[in-house]
């Protein structure tokens, strides 16, 4: 059994110890936002934040989320007011098929919080891990601008 807050709301779910956090999320807990890429950690579509920190779900332990607070993307926003990131690449195109944007979001949500006036260089260097095969880095690049700017 764990129990950790998913985006504000208590969870729980019974599961193996093993049991990595990106499939809890998914197959218990009907979280859909973070994406299976390449289970090694390597790819970040999988990135939820956890106690504020990006987190690599597919190599995270569910147990290690146990007593804390997870974030995927639907704790940034709601459909009919999505937060400050989430419009930001609404209104800069920077999503083509979407598999990474969530991952791409929370980790650039983390820097914003660490960092609320990012320079592109920062920007770039805070998502580096995040890969994108669309080729929309440049639009995602502006969308974390915009959305720092807009802060």
């Amino acid at each position: 059994m764990v129990a950790f807050k998913l985006n504000g709301k208590d969870v729980r779910a019974d599961v193996p110890d093993d049991a990595p956090l990106l499939f809890v999320l998914a197959h218990d807990l009907d979280a859909f936002g973070p994406k299976y890429g390449c289970g090694r950690a390597q790819c970040g579509a999988c990135t939820v934040l956890v106690d504020g920190l990006p987190t690599r779900a597919c190599v995270t332990q569910a147990k290690a989320a146990a007593g804390r607070s997870v974030t995927t993307l639907a704790g940034l926003g709601t459909d009919g007011k999505p937060g400050r990131l989430q419009q930001a690449f609404l209104t800069e195109q920077a999503a083509q098929c979407g598999y990474c944007t969530s991952g791409m979001i929370l980790q650039a949500h983390a820097l914003l919080e660490r960092q609320p006036n990012p320079s592109e260089r920062d920007v770039r260097e805070a998502l580096d891990g995040n890969l994108c095969r669309c080729g929309t880095q440049n639009r995602v690049v502006r969308a974390v601008l915009r959305a720092a700017q807009e802060g």
